[in-house]
C-alpha cells in the first residue's frame, strides 16, 4: 500500500517501511552539512530519507546507503529511482558488518535502532528496525574507524543517556572522537532527549549547541523551521 510523504525535492513512498519517517531522521539529516563530501555512507537507511536529504544538500557527492530489512531495502530503492538524484545514489541489502567498501568515506551518517536493553517488540520486523545493545554500537563504531576519511565525520543521533553512559566509555577504544554535539530538547531549557554527535578521528575542542524543536506547545521553534525548511512543503 501506497503511503507517500511529498518533499520539495523528492517524495518517500513509505508504505512498506516498518519504520516511517520520524523526528529524528529529519533532524539528522537536516542538520548534517559537510561540504567536502565526495563519498557518503547512510547506515540502516530505511525509507531512505536521510540519503536522499543529504544528495539535495550535498550536490557533488555520491551517496551510498545500507539497510538490512529486505522490505525496506526494496522501498529505498524505488525511492531512490525516481528521484531526481537517482544517478547519484545506490543502496545496498544486508548489514554494513558485510560491507567491504572499494575505499573510505567522507561522511557517514546513522539514525540507528537504540532501544538497548528494552523488550523486544513483538512484531518481528519493529523489532529489528527498533532494537539492539551495545555490541550493536561497537561493530558500528569499529566499521567507522576502518572506513572514514581521517578528515571525515560521522553523525548519529541517539538519545542523551545511551550516548553518555553507553558510548562514551568506548570511543577512545576505536581511537574516535566527538567534536561537535547538538543537545536537542523538546522545549529551551529542557534537559536534551537526543544527542547528534558529529564523531571524528582527531580530538579537536568539543563544540556544543543547544537546540530546541518547539517554541511553545504547538508551534515549532525557529530552529526546527529553518532546519526543515529546505526539504518540507510546509515551511
Amino acid at each position: 500500500m501506497r503511503s507517500i510523504f511529498r518533499f520539495k525535492q523528492f517524495e518517500i513512498d513509505q508504505g512498506n517501511c516498518a519504520m516511517k519517517i520520524n523526528t529524528d531522521g529529519v533532524l539528522l539529516g537536516g542538520s548534517t552539512c559537510f561540504p567536502e563530501a565526495e563519498r557518503i555512507l547512510d547506515i540502516g537507511t530505511g525509507t531512505g530519507v536521510i540519503a536522499l536529504m543529504l544528495a539535495q544538500s550535498h550536490p557533488r557527492a555520491r551517496v551510498d546507503a545500507v539497510e538490512i530489512d529486505e522490505n525496506a531495502y526494496g522501498q529505498a530503492k524505488i525511492n531512490f529511482q525516481v528521484s531526481d538524484f537517482s544517478d547519484r545514489l545506490q543502496v545496498f541489502r544486508g548489514s554494513f558488518i558485510d560491507m567491504k567498501p572499494a575505499g573510505c568515506y567522507d561522511l557517514i551518517v546513522s539514525n540507528p535502532p537504540f532501544y538497548t536493553n528494552s523488550l523486544h517488540n513483538p512484531d518481528a520486523r519493529k523489532r529489528l528496525a527498533k532494537h539492539t545493545d551495545i555490541l550493536f554500537f561497537k561493530r558500528l563504531l569499529s566499521f567507522v574507524s576502518h572506513y572514514l576519511t581521517n578528515k571525515g565525520q560521522f553523525r548519529l543521533i541517539i538519545p542523551a543517556t545511551l550516548a553518555d553512559e553507553e558510548i562514551a566509555p568506548i570511543l577512545s577504544d576505536y581511537q574516535l572522537h566527538v567534536q561537535h554535539e547538538m543537545r536537542i530538547s523538546s522545549f529551551a531549557g529542557e534537559l536534551p532527549m537526543r544527542k547528534i554527535w558529529g564523531i571524528g578521528k582527531k580530538a579537536v575542542p568539543l563544540k556544543v549547541h543547544d537546540f530546541a524543536i518547539y517554541a511553545e506547545k504547538g508551534t515549532y521553534s525557529a530552529q526546527y523551521s529553518a532546519l526543515v525548511k529546505p526539504y518540507f512543503l510546509a515551511f
